[in-house]
């Protein structure tokens, strides 16, 4: 049979290989410790200490409510605690005289039960009395709101001089030293978790041998850091069919913010797959065509499914084609369908005169 020699076309037999695809999921950046700053108490905000995006640290002042009224309340509870006192002493005397008189049979027992119930009675009322006055403390510590975690400001929605309650939001105080990304897994890489048999106990150990991640901003910066997957839901989204998982982030320089969004980037190996240069792939409206190669050397259009590998050069076919298949790799887009696209080569022999 002679053989065949390549024209303006050029082809490739197919077969199935391992390629490491760059699987690409959506995704938004949360702090560790995303805390909603609220107050305890209401009243005039008379201080805002911070801006929005300042970096604070724990237990920093934020926001100072009008103390006035909680610094009378706590002197008045402290002035109530000194006048209980004195009642105390006094009624510890009076017991203690109608003890030694009782002794001496001077007094009946009926007055020494009356004393020692007055002393009981200031005794308690002490008691009552220093709870106000660590209650007013306490409602005077609520009027200084502090940072509760480490972190960077979010929007302040309030001015000086606003009346606020406990329904009031100051402000989002994110502790970004630690960011998560919340994605989506994919229906294909839920299916491998099953082939794989991950069960719910060992989700964790599946997890470890996932690869490191990536986080790219919308503006196409590169976050210089890598992430790791700490957990994925155990329950499948009805809706879309998907698992929520969840990827760790250090954040050492603080410059990522809760609410960035971008796109998170892990290479997953796909193994055994048909992997064809994206040349040899015809756009036909919405389909997909690959010129398969027959026997008589002529060309006929098959359609393809397609995946993208993300490096810009080949696409993996997930149905359409089979091993051994022939098709043609270069020239598809001038291709005809029945165009002959291989010929035989001359044999040339040297004849003796």
């Amino acid at each position: 049979m002679p053989e065949e020699k390549h024209t303006s076309f050029e082809t490739m037999t197919v077969k199935k290989s391992d390629i490491v695809v760059p699987y690409k999921f959506s995704a938004r950046m949360k702090g560790q410790n995303d805390v909603t700053v609220t107050p305890q108490v209401s009243g005039q905000l008379m201080r805002i200490a911070v801006s929005e995006g300042q970096i604070v640290t724990k237990g920093q002042t934020l926001f100072v409510i009008d103390y006035r009224n909680a610094q009378l309340e706590l002197e008045s509870a402290q002035a109530n605690l000194q006048a209980a006192l004195a009642q105390e002493n006094s009624a510890r005397l009076e017991y203690d005289s109608n003890r030694h008189l009782y002794e001496k049979k001077i007094v009946s027992s009926y007055m020494l039960r009356n004393s020692e119930n007055a002393y009981k009675q200031a005794q308690a009322a002490v008691a009552q009395a220093r709870v106000a006055v660590n209650r007013a403390r306490v409602e005077l510590g609520f009027c200084t709101i502090t940072a509760p975690v480490s972190g960077v400001i979010g929007e302040i929605p309030v001015r000086i001089g606003d009346q606020v309650s406990p329904m009031t939001q100051l402000t989002i105080l994110s502790g970004n030293r630690t960011m998560y990304a919340e994605f989506s897994l994919t229906e294909s890489i839920i299916e491998e978790m099953v082939q794989e048999k991950v069960r719910a106990q060992d989700v964790d150990r599946y997890i470890s041998r996932l690869p490191d991640a990536t986080f790219v901003m919308k503006n196409g910066t590169e976050f210089p850091y890598k992430g790791r997957v700490v957990s994925v839901t155990g329950v499948v989204n009805s809706s879309t069919g998907t698992l929520t998982a969840k990827v760790s982030f250090p954040n050492p320089d603080g410059h990522l913010y809760s609410g960035i969004q971008g796109t998170i980037i892990m290479p997953f190996t796909e193994k055994g797959v048909i992997v064809v240069p994206q040349n040899a792939v015809v756009r036909l409206q919405d389909k997909a065509l690959v010129y398969k190669v027959k026997p008589d050397s002529t060309a006929t259009a098959v359609d393809v499914t397609t995946e993208d590998t993300g490096d810009g050069k080949q696409f993996i076919i997930t149905n359409g084609l089979k091993v051994g298949d022939r098709i043609i790799s270069v020239g598809a887009n001038n291709v005809t369908e029945g165009q002959k696209v291989l010929f035989p080569k001359e044999v040339k022999s040297d004849k003796k005169k």
